[in-house]
């Protein structure tokens, strides 16, 4: 199965001079956990998480409303082509650890995002085993969990 065949093509994305609390709110209206941070081309330079809001700005006591979205986004994103197979993002959340991949086209222009609930929904197509292994790879603390209060 490829890629573009169980993406999400309808994606919101905000751009980088964008603050935190649109970004946020955004999320809030659409239900997602993550954003595309993309260029006036929709070129894709980050991706902003509810977690980067979280740790990146809350927990640093930053404005919300004046914090712009690059100065907390993650910008080594990785990434994944529409035409590749399924199995190549499998690998690539599982490996990273994301629960979320970007879609991109050759000049790294935003097509769509793949999300495990694109996995979960496709299972059968996939393989549940497959998906299955993919969830306990994303989700593995490798036993290094720490009481931090």
């Amino acid at each position: 199965m490829k890629i573009n065949e169980c993406m999400c093509q309808d994606v919101c994305f905000v751009k980088p001079d964008c603050n935190v609390y649109d970004a946020a709110r955004i999320m809030n209206e659409n239900h997602v956990g993550c954003i595309p941070v993309c260029d006036d081309q929709k070129y894709l330079v980050g991706v902003i998480t509810d977690r980067d809001i979280v740790l990146r700005s809350v927990a640093c006591d930053k404005n919300a409303k004046q914090t712009p979205v690059s100065e907390i986004m993650t910008t080594n994103v990785c990434t994944c082509g529409c035409e590749e197979d399924i199995t190549t993002a499998q690998n690539a959340m599982a490996q990273n650890q994301i629960r979320r991949i970007p879609v991109v086209d050759d000049q790294n222009k935003m097509v769509g995002i793949l999300t495990l609930g694109d996995l979960a929904h496709n299972g059968k197509q996939i393989g549940q085993q497959d998906f299955s292994t993919t969830m306990e790879n994303i989700c593995d603390c490798k036993g290094n969990v720490k009481n931090c209060c």
